[in-house]
């Protein structure tokens, strides 16, 4: 699986597709099961920076805030195990002290609705302009960050 085919949705409930099976009405493939809310939690803090690799430290303490199991590296180990059989071996990679979200940045759809924003503050005609900014505003699908509030 190619990590340019995923799409994760953080713009609203979260939510991850594969390009690869055009099956949806969208031309991205059904969403991927994400299982319980601290994976949701976890693939959210790693999209919010995909292709920065975040301590492990951090989202420990991101995920499990002032109490984190005893054993929280094999917990959050175990938790990247399960979020890369749910979305793809590739797109999570380990580092020296971390884990990084190895997708490009526009597959996060936060980011696409930043880029979208900021291209259609160049476009001079006021109606494509328009036109522009209600795409952007259609890639919310309810509130942002719905399935991690308590992130920082």
């Amino acid at each position: 699986m190619d990590n340019r085919d995923v799409r994760i949705a953080i713009l609203g409930p979260v939510e991850v597709r594969h390009g690869d099976d055009r099956s949806a009405d969208d031309g991205q493939g059904p969403a991927v099961g994400l299982g319980g809310a601290r994976l949701r939690m976890l693939l959210t803090r790693l999209a919010l920076e995909p292709g920065r690799t975040i301590p492990a430290e951090r989202l420990i303490d991101d995920l499990w805030e002032d109490d984190p199991p005893a054993g929280a590296p094999n917990a959050l180990q175990s938790l990247v195990s399960r979020l890369r059989a749910a979305i793809g071996r590739e797109a999570i990679e380990s580092r020296p002290g971390g884990y990084r979200l190895a997708v490009p940045r526009e597959a996060v759809d936060a980011h696409e609705f930043e880029a979208r924003v900021s291209s259609a503050r160049d476009i001079p005609d006021a109606r494509a302009r328009a036109s522009a900014l209600r795409e952007a505003l259609a890639l919310w699908r309810g509130p942002a960050l719905a399935d991690a509030a308590h992130l920082p």
